[in-house]
């Protein structure tokens, strides 16, 4: 049997479909899985033994020339490649209008989306054959992935033990092992302030205020961060400098290089965003704030895992601006924040990983 998985963005939303992987692999023996995804973020599946074929889309360059003839070219050639694989069911895991159009052009006779009332964008409906409805108990991201997938086979993903991984090879291994060989003998804490939302950011004294105390109470410990484009990257070499001692930026780096650092640390902490989700996916505990966003839908799940959410009741609103946003940002203190990185590292001292 030939599936093909739609789900093309974003960096944290790939990962939460991670699972999916796994779990048609335990119920299917010697499936053959496709996958369309954004080009940008080709490496989140490159080299994962459970996808036989990465289908890549550059859907914000065609925007920009919609009606070019190079912008043809790539999407027939993308739809041929597609159509030639013969996959017998799609999974639209997107839900939303382009998602909806990749799945129908793949010419398979199952095209399987979500109820039109729980899709992201009213006309999925009409480019799917059949229709999955989300139960109450999926409520987080990764379980609605798994309630779409799972229905079409007929055994319920809950008890099943799922893995995820981002696969690095050898070079990228050897890159994160050598630059960690640098640093103290103490943990190694990631810490990544940015994300694409204003409304989910912190504030910056209160990562530069965690910062410290970690180094106090860890004092041969080192604070690596992290970021993603210019802008972040001024932020974060604020902090790092504000911060001081063995704190320092990390360079620009791909996305499995950034995986395989994050694969050895000892601990991430960030906001809801797609490199806390890397973190969680290759195994290494996070600690991760939410305020626009629900920890409990989208944060990283288990015992190696931590979630602070903001104790406004007006939490969870999804909003992008906020005429409050300071007072959500500062309704997380940094002692609830100290507290979650104290048991997460004294947890992988107990654990015997240091």
């Amino acid at each position: 049997m030939r599936i093909l998985i739609v789900k093309m963005s974003a960096l944290g939303d790939v990962i939460h479909a991670l699972p999916v992987l796994d779990y048609l692999h335990q119920v299917r023996p010697g499936i053959e899985i496709g996958w369309v995804v954004e080009e940008r973020f080709r490496e989140l599946l490159e080299g994962n033994p459970l996808v036989a074929h990465l289908h890549l889309i550059r859907t914000r360059e065609w925007k920009k020339r919609p009606l070019s003839r190079q912008t043809w070219k790539e999407a027939s050639r993308l739809r041929e490649e597609i159509v030639a694989c013969g996959y017998d069911i799609v999974f639209d895991l997107q839900t939303n209008t382009k998602s909806g159009i990749v799945a129908w052009l793949s010419g398979a006779p199952r095209r399987v989306g979500v109820a039109p009332d729980q899709a992201r964008e009213p006309l999925n409906r009409y480019f799917m054959t059949s229709s999955v409805n989300i139960r109450r108990q999926d409520y987080h991201v990764t379980d609605r992935c798994l309630r779409i997938v799972s229905t079409a086979f007929g055994r319920d993903y809950a008890g099943m033990q799922l893995s995820t991984d981002i696969h690095t090879g050898s070079a990228e291994e050897g890159e994160a092992e050598a630059y960690l060989a640098t640093l103290g003998d103490g943990f190694a804490v990631l810490i990544h302030p940015g994300t694409t939302w204003g409304t989910k950011l912190w504030h910056e004294d209160g990562w530069v205020e965690l910062g410290q105390r970690i180094l106090a109470e860890f004092p041969d410990s080192s604070i690596l961060l992290s970021s993603a484009g210019n802008a972040e990257r001024a932020m974060v070499e604020t902090i790092a400098a504000r911060v001081g001692g063995q704190s320092r930026v990390l360079p620009a780096m791909s996305l499995k290089r950034l995986a395989a650092v994050m694969r050895k640390v000892d601990l991430v902490v960030g906001c809801d965003s797609g490199p806390v989700h890397m973190a969680a996916a290759v195994g290494t505990p996070t600690l991760s704030l939410y305020r626009a966003t629900d920890g409990k839908r989208t944060g990283p799940r288990g015992e190696s895992h931590i979630t602070v959410q903001s104790p406004l009741p007006c939490t969870d609103c999804l909003n992008k601006q906020c005429d409050n946003d300071q007072e959500c940002r500062s309704s997380i203190a940094v002692g609830t924040m100290i507290e979650g990185v104290r048991k997460l590292l004294h947890k992988t001292t107990d654990d015997g990983q240091l």
